[in-house]
């Protein structure tokens, strides 16, 4: 039968409609293979050392055995699954030694006593071996206003801590600085501050930066600041031998402004296009930004609903733009109010309660980010990192059955699908069942062992693309 449509006209339609696609996808990459840490921990970089990831992990390592000694008590503060009926007594002692014997054997019969002994047992390898994934030398909030002359020193000092650390090899995986924000009254000394560092830095290292290096800049209102300080550190790149783009940013939204413009349309947009395909990440300063909105300090947190609104904004906005999203912080410090070392038994008491009751609202909010699609949080004292990891191993742990039956079905059936119709919608949802799996083997949630269950081999984990797994297992 004739076609109806004329083939000229039909294809200089599709060919305008493909410019578009094409565009769109450009706009909408999907999210990034690379690796995502699931914390920021903030620390004044006056105080930084080379070797003070190492330090923050003896710290946190050192406060989850004073007050969490055993799986049981770790499990009760934070409310993890079934807690309430774990044993106390002779049983709960021998219930730990069958745990610590075979773990497998128990789980069978008793899920939530193998949940809670793996959140524990899990906690502790990862603080003793990799406690700080990221860590921000910060110049802002956590270093405060201070001469120009004493934050230049310091500038060069903490470049030169951290050349250290890059060169013993006591840096974290992720690290970078923040500095102060693009305003008005600050824009001078935060330029400052990053061209002091970062030349310091690189004289230390000769011309070398750490592997994952972001600069995270604060409170941004306007596309312009983004801008100005993007060009800026072109000029850097260039004054140092750096490739183009070696310098990348992180945005903070912590201002209403940052959300929605003066005509009611969203800032986010145009903050990641000023960035020029510098910027890795959105962090949301829960604090500042609830400030800002009007929120009195009493009702300040992570809950309240203009951080939910901020956080479902910022997901709308930058969902599948290739950069990674980060939830704030908790600024409950689970610090007991008796210092020392002869405290009374009702002192211990008291401090080991306010000490459980911030790790609760810790743990609590860190799961409520894992649910709405936040996989980083801030943190700000060495105590929060047991209970960082403890969140995101329970979620992880709790869903990690179905999840790997779920898995392996997908990657069976799509194996066997066609290269037309709806593969490419059933990649995507294999991309994001394969992410599942690397988030909790990044984070020491899960260990290889546990991935490969799945189906998947050490090569197609490793990948890290769902596509590439179905090209290769099409091919055999």
């Amino acid at each position: 039968m004739k076609s109806s449509l004329d083939p000229a006209h039909t294809t200089a339609v599709l060919d305008r409609l493909g410019a578009a696609n094409l565009a769109f996808a450009a706009l909408y990459p999907g999210e990034p293979a690379a690796r995502q840490p699931v914390h920021t921990l903030y620390g004044g970089a006056h105080l930084f050392k080379a070797d003070t990831a190492r330090r923050m992990g003896e710290l946190a390592l050192a406060h989850l055995r004073r007050y969490a000694p055993d799986p049981v008590v770790f499990a009760r503060a934070l409310g993890l699954r079934g807690a309430d009926a774990l044993p106390d007594g002779a049983r709960r002692t021998a219930l730990l030694a069958a745990l610590d014997r075979d773990a497998e054997a128990v789980r069978a019969t008793d899920p939530d006593a193998w949940l809670a002994h793996a959140v524990y047992t899990r906690t502790v390898k990862k603080l003793e071996t990799e406690a700080v994934e990221d860590f921000r030398l910060d110049f802002e909030d956590g270093y405060g206003n201070r001469p120009d002359a004493e934050e230049d020193a310091c500038a060069v000092a903490a470049a030169q801590e951290t050349a250290k650390g890059l060169a013993a090899g006591t840096l974290p995986p992720f690290v970078g600085i923040r500095v102060k924000p693009m305003t008005e009254e600050l824009k001078r000394r935060s330029v400052r501050t990053l061209d002091l560092y970062v030349t310091a830095l690189l004289e230390a290292t000769g011309g070398r930066l750490p592997p994952q290096f972001f600069i995270t800049v604060p409170k941004v209102t306007i596309p312009e600041q983004v801008t100005a300080f993007c060009d800026l550190l072109g000029a850097l790149e260039a004054a140092r031998g750096l490739p183009a783009g070696a310098l990348r940013i992180e945005l903070m939204i912590e201002a209403t402004q940052a959300i929605l413009d003066a005509e009611g349309r969203s800032t986010l947009p145009a903050l990641l296009r000023a960035a020029g395909g510098r910027c890795v990440g959105a962090h949301l300063g829960t604090y500042d930004f609830t400030a800002s909105a009007n929120v009195t300090a009493m009702y300040q947190g992570m809950d309240h609903a203009a951080c939910a609104f901020a956080k479902h904004v910022m997901t709308m906005a930058y969902a599948s733009t290739g950069i990674f999203l980060s939830d704030g912080a908790t600024n409950v410090m689970p610090v007991g109010p008796h210092r020392g070392d002869a405290l009374t038994h009702d002192q211990e008491a008291e401090n080991r309660a306010v000490v459980h009751a911030a790790w609760k609202l810790a743990y609590d909010n860190v799961r409520v980010g894992l649910r709405d699609g936040y996989y980083q949080g801030w943190d700000l004292h060495p105590g929060q990192l047991p209970i960082r990891y403890a969140a995101c191993y329970a979620f992880f742990l709790e869903g990690l059955a179905a999840a790997s039956a779920r898995l392996s079905n997908f990657i069976e059936k799509a194996a066997r699908a066609t290269l037309v119709g709806d593969v490419f919608d059933d990649a995507a949802t294999g991309q994001g069942l394969l992410n599942y799996f690397l988030r909790a083997l990044n984070c020491g949630a899960i260990s290889l062992a546990e991935v490969e269950a799945t189906g998947l081999t050490r090569e197609e984990v490793h990948g890290r693309s769902f596509v590439k797994i179905l090209e290769r297992r099409r091919k055999l």
